[in-house]
């Protein structure tokens, strides 16, 4: 019988022969799953963790908020300190879990052109900051997988012909055809580089300061095996694996979902998970839903994806008041497997994209949900469309500002919309991720994207801390409104066992301007049913067509209302969210 370490060399080289199957590599696969595990520190059996399969590292009480390390500053300190001191002072009881943007030397991309990966950028502070944060939350970093700034030495190396980094970048010859390549931009793909050894003609999924890898190099994968490890012992247990369905490239293809790229990922889950064995991967995958959902794998892929398709699916249920399609589109998800999760989020430093939703809103609907945001303030970013001509990709604007209205225009429920949207979100299966700026209830910042040209800046404000501080003290500013019913919605959550992020779930169909589902607790001594007024009207729904087991006390844990079984209906005033449960955990 084979050793841990003998089983895990074999996962190792298995993994390797899938990945380079097409590739005459200058060391044997035996050699190169040697200098991975040497990379990682896990070269002999008692280095080795053992991860449980489909085991679940998180529960209800994981909840992530996602920032930039300087999206609250002060003067005279370093912003990750000042990050560090608002999640001690506003949620250590409600966040446990925190992901930093990339918070490395880069230029340009707002941190996704990397020029070092090993280093902290100055202007945030330094590792010793990074691990302070790891002490007192679980924290999620970056790995910018698929490119790196034109302006790093590996990029340099490139273009002198000479050192680490010279043989790390995807070239191709402009005469190729590249017309089945699906990209998210309208930029060239190829970038002309002098270099020592002549022209090249460089790879660039997204922009021309962002070079794409060449996996088929195992230095490169060897480079971020070492990444990784530095990571590991700084304390950071959760890595987003960022645009990493481009990593792998090869003619004649879309180079995009590539089998190359799922077998990459799989093996850096083998490699993290046995060296720290609660370590988690997600996958940040901006693609269609059913093209995202392969990343789970067989459970031995990504531990957790991006719920791509809620954003955009929510906000159109609120806007429209209909939530025919967010309804569908629940009932066909399958459930996540123990060991895996989903990782729903509505709001984010990019935008709302689009993608994810082709195939579940139509042309004609997706173009009025586009127009309702412009009404809003919002932005639009293109891609290229398969006809050659464009299409939106994503819309940019402050999720805020995103629901203070319908398509009838602006009226007086944006609050209740906008709390609405997160006590969704809150409620369904996997884990949430929550935007800085949704917590804090920020608005467009028109002179951030005046200032950088940039439409992604309408939704990346940087907060000066004494100011926000006095907001958040003020009960009459709408910062410290949404950042009490936020906290409240988390308070309530984080108690229910019917809320673990592996929970049943199962869709309600209560008409199209109720939206409902139901949970059940994985010992099923909870269950709670999740009810939302997605319309700006009264609704009033039958106590009966949710089927409530009358040997059982009920109660609405959000406004701990008693629910009777003598009552036959229940009033849902515009936006009104309830969670019934036959449990009332005291918060």
């Amino acid at each position: 019988m084979l050793s841990i370490f003998e089983q895990l060399q074999e996962r190792v080289n298995h993994h390797l022969q899938v990945i380079y199957a097409e590739i005459e590599l200058p060391d044997s696969f035996e050699e190169l799953t040697q200098q991975l595990l040497v990379t990682m520190n896990i070269d002999h059996s008692d280095k080795v963790q053992v991860p449980l399969r489909h085991h679940n590292n998180w529960d209800q009480q994981d909840v992530m908020l996602i920032t930039y390390g300087d999206s609250i500053e002060q003067t005279d300190q370093k912003p990750l300190q000042t990050l560090h001191h608002f999640l001690q002072e506003y949620c250590l009881d409600i966040i446990n879990s925190v992901h930093i943007l990339p918070f490395f030397p880069y230029s340009s991309d707002d941190g996704f052109s990397v020029i070092d990966y090993s280093s902290v950028n100055e202007a945030l502070g330094n590792w010793d900051d990074i691990s302070a944060l790891c002490s007192d939350f679980r924290l999620m970093s970056d790995v910018v997988i698929n490119h790196c700034s034109a302006r790093s030495a590996w990029f340099n190396n490139f273009i002198k012909g000479e050192g680490p980094g010279s043989d790390f970048f995807f070239t191709a010859s402009p005469l190729e055809d590249t017309s089945e390549v699906v990209r998210p931009r309208t930029s060239d793909l190829l970038r002309l580089t002098e270099t020592a050894n002549g022209e090249k003609y460089v790879w660039c999924t997204f922009s021309h300061d962002q070079v794409d890898f060449d996996f088929r190099n195992p230095k490169v994968l060897l480079a971020f095996a070492s990444i990784i490890k530095q990571y590991l012992d700084v304390g950071i247990r959760v890595f987003r694996l960022d645009a990493v369905a481009f990593l792998w490239k090869k003619q004649g293809t879309s180079c995009i979902n590539l089998e190359e790229t799922h077998e990459a990922i799989r093996l850096f889950r083998t490699l993290i998970e046995h060296t720290v064995a609660d370590a988690v991967i997600i996958t940040e995958t901006n693609i269609p839903n059913r093209q995202n959902l392969t990343y789970f794998g067989n459970a031995n892929e990504a531990h957790g994806i991006y719920n791509f398709s809620l954003p955009p699916l929510l906000v159109n249920t609120l806007v429209t008041g209909s939530c025919r399609h967010l309804k569908a589109w629940l009932g066909s998800m399958p459930p996540a497997q123990n060991g895996t999760f989903f990782f729903n989020f509505i709001a984010s430093h990019d935008g709302l994209g689009l993608r994810p939703a082709e195939g579940l809103l139509n042309d004609g609907e997706l173009s009025a949900l586009v127009n309702t945001m412009q009404n809003f303030g919002g932005r639009i970013s293109w891609r290229k469309a398969e006809n050659g001509g464009q299409k939106a990709y994503e819309i940019n604007i402050a999720l805020y500002d995103a629901l203070q209205g319908t398509v009838k225009g602006q009226d007086k429920w944006g609050l209740e919309r906008f709390i609405c949207a997160h006590a969704i979100m809150f409620g369904l299966e996997g884990i949430p991720g929550l935007y800085i700026h949704s917590l804090l209830g920020t608005n467009n910042d028109y002179e951030k994207v005046r200032n950088t040209s940039h439409n992604r800046s309408i939704n990346r404000h940087k907060w000066d801390y004494k100011k926000l501080k006095e907001a958040l003290d003020s009960p009459y500013s709408q910062h410290s409104k949404v950042l009490k019913r936020m906290s409240h919605l988390l308070a309530v959550r984080k108690k229910q066992a019917a809320f673990h992020p592996n929970a049943t779930q199962f869709t309600l169909q209560l008409g199209d301007q109720v939206f409902g589902f139901w949970r059940q607790s994985l010992d099923r001594r909870q269950s709670i049913f999740c009810i939302y007024n997605i319309s700006d009207q009264e609704q009033v729904i039958r106590l009966s067509d949710i089927n409530l087991i009358g040997t059982d006390s009920w109660v609405d844990l959000l406004s701990e209302q008693t629910i009777c079984h003598e009552d036959i209906e229940l009033l849902l005033t515009p936006y009104r969210a309830v969670w019934i449960s036959n449990i009332n955990q005291p918060h």
